[in-house]
């Protein structure tokens, strides 16, 4: 029995000892190999259980060959979308050209950008233009809930495809683990085209759970699209608990509605493996809009040689000249975006971030404190969104820049997650989000001041730090 009992441990040690070469061997960023590498060492069984199902890491794999990609990119735009006096910011030039080189993420002018900040203006909004469909309607969304308004969507959906409008919906089978399999069984029944992403079915469900599509994407017609934050469920119109839930969705018209046609058909190529690239689905403009704005696309993904938002984000950040602002409901940034906000700011730029006062992740807010005071030593303004939950995912530079769309500043969003968000090249449209970001600023209060008022007692500032440690794998 003794001899048993010295095997097992032996075995075990064993185990423990070639998980941790693995997460050394994968040559990630050190703070998520050290993280990794604590959680397997402290608490071993649990560790390489979370390992194995979170931490594998799948960004060399192939999940889409770059001959199919070529074609849904360069059959789909470059032919199809013919430009006129396309006129590049010198000042945002390198910033384009990353997107472009990384991403493939081509710039598109005469675009315009309509701005919604809360579920009651953007659902609306959004059955209206299903409404207004003629012939296809495309939806891209980490989360489609079994509720009374998902089931709203769902009837207008149905009514369209029985009309004959093609209707395609891509759901993450992850974000919608709760929702009922008849759900989405009574859509394809009236006729809508429904794939799960990514379904974490065994044997394949360690390789498949941490990599989730996080995007939030419609497409009506070819002419008119959405982008941002919010997924089809009912807590965005009338909040969780006692919170408010404040979000921002983009309304796109224009020639960067090319782009998320683009994104929805590449993310329908890997579900449904049918390459759809014919020009009724990329009409020609009509001319109706005529702007100087000009937009990018931009996806990124877990499967990328680059992390291509992030590395975006840090272009911008330590291109900026005079303000950057943010709004991000978690806050785990990466080394180098963190890195580059605290230059930024010690430079003389003034960098705000707006983060929820209360978290719906408990966990997630006490890791993100250490960061947040971090980030308050280094001159940051850091407020605390008061009036609810805030979910919006924006960035506005020196009123000439912004982005929005599904990603938020956390290592699982730049690293993880497969996203998209818009980047808007236009003086008019920046100011539109800066006033919008004013707007929740002033609903907000200064985080020192609430750490003057009430400071973090030891044993609450070591728990920060330990949650902090593992933040990479959250």
């Amino acid at each position: 029995m003794h001899g048993l009992y010295i095997a097992t441990v032996i075995a075990y040690e064993i185990v423990v000892t070639a998980t941790i070469i693995h997460v050394l061997m994968d040559n990630r960023q050190p703070a998520k190999t050290m993280a990794w590498a604590l959680v397997i060492f402290f608490v071993p069984v649990v560790g390489m259980v979370l390992y194995f199902f979170f931490g594998v890491n799948t960004r060399k794999d192939r999940m889409i060959s770059q001959r199919s990609m070529d074609q849904l990119t360069k059959r789909s735009m470059l032919e199809f979308a013919e430009q006129r006096d396309l006129c590049l910011p010198d000042e945002y030039r390198q910033v384009i050209d990353l997107f472009i080189n990384q991403n493939m993420a081509l710039p598109f002018n005469n675009t315009r950008a309509g701005i919604f900040t809360d579920g009651h203006s953007f659902f609306l909004e959004l059955l209206a233009a299903i409404g207004r469909a003629r012939h296809h309607i495309h939806i891209d969304m980490f989360i489609f809930a079994d509720d009374p308004l998902g089931n709203l969507v769902a009837d207008a959906l149905i009514d369209k495809a029985s009309a004959g409008v093609e209707v395609r919906v891509i759901y993450d089978d992850v974000g919608c683990w709760n929702v009922r399999h008849r759900f989405f069984e009574r859509l394809r029944e009236g006729g809508v085209d429904v794939q799960g992403f990514l379904p974490v079915r065994f044997p394949s469900f360690t390789s498949k759970v941490n990599y989730r599509n996080h995007r939030k994407i419609v497409v009506i017609d070819g002419r008119e699209g959405y982008i941002g934050g919010m997924n089809i469920a009912l807590r965005y119109v009338k909040g969780t608990g006692s919170q408010a839930w404040r979000d921002t969705m983009v309304r796109i018209t224009g020639g960067a509605v090319y782009g998320l046609q683009r994104a929805f058909l590449v993310d329908w190529y890997f579900v449904d493996r049918t390459l759809i690239s014919s020009r009724q689905y990329y009409p020609q403009p009509d001319g109706s809009v005529q702007s100087p704005c000009i937009a990018q696309i931009v996806t990124g993904s877990p499967i990328t040689p680059q992390p291509e938002i992030m590395q975006g984000y840090v272009r911008v950040i330590l291109g900026a000249r005079r303000y950057i602002y943010i709004e991000t409901p978690y806050f785990l940034p990466t080394e180098p975006v963190l890195f580059a906000l605290k230059t930024a700011s010690l430079g003389g730029i003034d960098i705000r971030i707006i983060v929820p006062r209360v978290s719906d992740t408990k966990f997630v807010e006490w890791a993100s404190r250490s960061y947040l005071r971090d980030m308050a030593s280094a001159g940051v303004g850091i407020y605390l969104y008061t009036a609810g939950f805030i979910h919006s995912k924006m960035l506005v530079c020196d009123d000439s820049l912004a982005t929005c769309g599904s990603t938020n500043v956390d290592f699982r969003s730049f690293e993880n997650d497969f996203e998209a968000n818009a980047f808007f090249y236009d003086r008019e449209t920046a100011l539109r989000f800066k006033e919008v970001f004013l707007r929740d600023q002033a609903q907000s209060v200064l985080f020192d001041s609430v750490e003057r008022g009430n400071p973090p007692r030891f044993l609450s500032r070591l728990w920060e730090s330990v949650t902090r440690l593992v933040s990479p794998v959250l």
